[in-house]
């Protein structure tokens, strides 16, 4: 065999391999990147005042999150545009019963509203459900996990659920959250609910803003909770003992009786309503519906007796003077002369060579143009 032969017969033995795949047809991706891309495109275009008025005006509960996602923007350009849709929407707003819900922690909110809503929901009434969720003090992160938990309710064509996360900052998601049941009520929802974080500082503020306010309470919460009872419950309009079922019956009915006769140590209200305490399951239901129609009543008596359109009216001077405190606060540490001095009067303070007050007032004297 000559030297050519043994090269082709080497050549032919590897070409026939086994090991060797044969090169076929190229596959597709898996990722449509062009699909991706107009989908990116369509979540970052940012509409005009009126776009985003007409669509809450149609009841599209698209815009309506966007609008929402606008209002929480810090943007400025985000923020102008906010003001602009708000005062647009302004005449269509005032028309739904704003409620308040909050509880201790474990208490039951979001099984609690899932069977209220459901309720209202069913009656005809369309329901928001605005939910605060604590942010983390480290990350900023939150978990934003309402529309899991209310399964039942955020599939429910007449409901629509918005988890909104308190940011570290609760004065300013608490006038956000005002602004964005305005753009609820704009859309046609005639129920707001207003789920709080838990029992603490946020309470005042979403206080501030409904016409009826929902404490939830466990049978036996003890002598823990007293420190944080008190103020919770003078802003109450009705307590409910919640999980009041199977073995638990006896212990709520209990805890109803303490409650309501702790609610006679407290001053009359001057909405004239005497703040009353039911039980209620969520889980079986019992008494769900009962809360439903003390609500109804509550709003029928304040606004005969005019109290509902007074404490309104309070709400909104009220959020004059908080929106100014919130601006003014932005702005000063925006301003660039603070910001050149604030590192140098903080290591001034933290090493004994000038008081907190002292610093203070430079600052606020750089702020206003008094001293430079």
């Amino acid at each position: 065999m000559t030297k050519k032969s043994k090269g082709e017969n080497k050549k032919h033995n590897t070409n026939d391999s086994a090991l060797i795949v044969n090169p076929g047809i190229e596959q597709p991706s898996s990722i449509n990147q062009a699909a991706i891309n107009r989908i990116k495109q369509r979540k970052n275009t940012l509409l005009t005042a009126e776009q985003y008025f007409e669509g809450i005006l149609q009841h599209n509960v698209m815009i309506l999150s966007k609008a929402i996602t606008l209002v929480e923007s810090s943007l400025p350009k985000h923020r102008e545009i906010a003001h602009q849709l708000i005062d647009k929407c302004l005449p269509y707003t005032g028309n739904s019963i704003r409620i308040g819900i909050t509880g201790v922690p474990g208490v039951g909110k979001s099984t609690f509203i899932e069977a209220l809503g459901s309720t209202i929901t069913g009656t005809g009434h369309k329901l928001a459900v605005l939910a605060i969720d604590p942010s983390s003090e480290r990350s900023k992160g939150s978990i934003l996990g309402d529309k899991t938990r209310m399964e039942t309710l955020s599939a429910d064509k007449n409901a629509y659920i918005r988890p909104s996360p308190s940011a570290g900052s609760l004065g300013g998601v608490a006038r956000k959250t005002r602004e964005t049941v305005m753009l609820c009520e704009a859309a046609g929802f005639d129920t707001i609910f207003i789920e709080t974080v838990g029992v603490g500082q946020s309470e005042v503020a979403v206080h501030s803003m409904v016409d009826f306010f929902l404490l939830l309470m466990l049978a036996g919460a003890g002598d823990e909770l007293q420190g944080i009872k008190r103020g919770i419950m003078e802003m109450a309009d009705m307590i409910a003992i919640t999980k009041a079922d199977g073995n638990n019956i006896d212990k709520a009915k209990l805890a109803q009786a303490e409650y309501k006769n702790a609610l006679h140590l407290y001053p009359p209200t001057e909405s004239g309503w005497i703040p009353c305490v039911e039980t209620c399951s969520s889980v079986t239901k019992n008494g769900v519906n009962n809360v439903w129609q003390i609500i109804n009543q509550y709003v029928d008596f304040t606004r005969k007796n005019g109290y509902f359109l007074k404490r309104r009216q309070q709400q909104s001077k009220y959020w004059i003077y908080e929106t100014i405190n919130e601006s003014l606060h932005t702005r000063f540490f925006n301003d660039e002369k603070v910001q050149s001095k604030l590192a140098d009067l903080e290591k001034q303070v933290l090493n004994n060579k000038l008081s907190s007050f002292a610093a203070a007032q430079i600052l606020l004297d750089t702020f206003t143009g008094n001293k430079e």
